[in-house]
């Protein structure tokens, strides 16, 4: 995995996970993802145990780096280390059950020579309508309403997309708070803005023919939407920080 699709997969359960935070934890030596002849960092299933084990320390146990680092040690040796959930472990989202309520993540023992089945490609996901209103929990008057204010549209050749997904679930949650898919516009708004914005600094990469550019293109692309989703959630926060009284 690239580092942009671990970030995806650690946000689940930490969202303030960022990619320099990422590439820190690289350069204290905790973890140590391969590279390929041009570069770019490529993680594993053991990789990504091993962050969410030390994403865990520090966020649950409140662990400084250097006795996160002695447990990995000890853990690499074959002893137990205490305090933390075991990095052999990996939680993996089971998504959405039948009737659109979220299903509990499951545990999946991973070692040597046991790993977790990888998600499938969210490039390649496709959805049929009524698989999208299910694993979102959306009604089909909420799914038009998005459609109509270009919110989720279908793929070129049929079907829904993960991202078509991504942006029925999050706005089935937000309905749970009162906001309908009128309320959402200025974010569709938004988008395009930054769309605009980024496609001036990816175009270039992304139009050359040498494979490391155009995966430069698409790292880069992730690292940008990584860095304005930071940005608007400090904004909203410091917003609402008179009304919430802090």
């Amino acid at each position: 995995m690239s580092i942009g699709e671990v970030l995806a997969h650690l946000r689940v359960d930490f969202p303030d996970t960022t990619i320099s935070k990422l590439r820190f934890l690289e350069s204290e030596g905790l973890v140590q993802p391969q590279r390929t002849p041009a570069g770019y960092r490529k993680y594993s299933w053991e990789d990504v145990a091993r962050l969410r084990y030390i994403l865990t320390a520090q966020r649950d146990h409140y662990l400084p780096l250097r006795v996160i680092r002695d447990q990995l040690a000890a853990l690499d040796t074959g002893a137990p280390a205490a305090d933390a959930a075991s990095p052999g472990t990996v939680e993996r989202s089971e998504g959405r059950g039948g009737d659109g309520s979220r299903l509990r993540p499951a545990l999946v023992a991973v070692g040597p020579t046991q790993l977790p089945e990888p998600p499938t490609d969210l490039a390649d996901v496709v959805l049929r309508r009524d698989e999208l209103l299910t694993r979102a929990g959306l009604t089909e008057e909420t799914l038009a309403a998005l459609e109509q204010y270009g919110l989720v549209g279908e793929r070129p050749g049929g079907g829904y997309d993960a991202d078509a997904l991504e942006v029925a679930t999050v706005a089935a949650q937000l309905a749970e708070y009162g906001l309908e898919a009128r309320h959402l516009r200025a974010y569709r708004a938004a988008a395009d803005r930054e769309i605009g914005l980024f496609t001036q600094l990816v175009a270039p990469l992304a139009r050359q023919s040498n494979p490391a550019a155009r995966a430069r293109a698409a790292e880069t692309v992730r690292e940008l939407t990584a860095c304005t989703e930071r940005l608007r959630a400090a904004l909203v926060r410091g917003g609402l920080r008179q009304t919430l009284g802090r």
